[in-house]
């Protein structure tokens, strides 16, 4: 597969002597053990979806559109197939937008990369994946005053004296302590978590989401974890509003391409 691209090569003229046996580029979404059924939701552009089968693997492909760009309905589309795909086992799902240049090319990936792409297949088998995400909830300035020595003396002597700079002083302070309480929150919420997954990858966070972590889980443990954050939730809401994403098809535990070989 290509590296992904946000726009597929333009298709030749109609009137060119050679148009009707030039190769056309593939639009891929995901690679499946061989087997399986193609899906019947319609992919990107509307193009039906059909499977390209090698050495025990097959890859959902469709033609690419002339121009590719990242619109809703494509992107759902993108997603349903992969959903189609993952419902009957393991899949390796690609980004928006994945592209092979010919069929020859992407059959001859999967020869050569089959021992890789089973490994990372097994790897995912009878897995989901779902994202937690955590951001700060401003609001419980008394209690944090209370319990913080600084910020109480902050306050006190800010009440005694009031002025702009002062009370900038204090804003500035206790946003930081909640920030700092949030993220010492999702800290808790991942180390609670991370036993119940088979992995764990954490995300980008800035100041107002200060948690974003992908678990991959065993389907049978779905529901288990799905307790464990509603109750984490219920413990820790004052500072820190969490939510979960998915089942998704596993993007943050597979790399559909293998590690270059390295020199000494």
């Amino acid at each position: 597969m290509t590296a992904p691209t946000t726009t597929a090569p333009e298709a030749a003229p109609a009137s060119a002597p050679d148009a009707a046996a030039a190769p056309k580029a593939l639009y891929v979404y995901g690679i499946a053990p061989a087997g399986i059924r193609a899906p019947r939701s319609r992919g990107v552009d509307g193009a039906p979806v059909r499977l390209l089968t090698e050495a025990g693997l097959c890859a959902a492909v469709s033609a690419a559109p002339p121009r590719l760009r990242p619109r809703r309905r494509d992107l759902l589309a993108h997603q349903a197939v992969l959903d189609e795909l993952a419902a009957q086992g393991p899949v390796l799902p690609m980004r928006f937008a994945v592209l092979s240049p010919r069929t020859d090319t992407l059959l001859a990936q999967l020869r050569t990369d089959s021992p890789h792409l089973a490994q990372q297949l097994d790897g995912v088998r009878g897995c989901v994946e779902l994202n937690v995400k955590g951001t700060v909830v401003p609001g419980h300035f008394a209690d944090l005053v209370r319990r913080d020595d600084k910020l109480r003396t902050l306050a006190l002597r800010t009440r005694r004296r009031p002025d702009y700079e002062a009370n900038v002083r204090l804003g500035e302070a206790i946003a930081l302590g909640v920030r700092r309480e949030a993220r010492r929150a999702a800290r808790e919420v991942v180390d609670l978590l991370a036993p119940l997954a088979v992995r764990t990858v954490q995300g980008a966070t800035d100041d107002e989401q200060v948690l974003s972590a992908s678990f991959l889980l065993r389907s049978a443990d779905e529901t288990r974890f799905r307790e464990a954050v509603a109750e984490r939730a219920r413990a820790c809401g004052d500072r820190l509003a969490l939510s979960v994403t998915g089942p998704l098809p596993c993007y943050s535990f597979v790399d559909p391409r293998p590690a270059a070989p390295t020199g000494r």
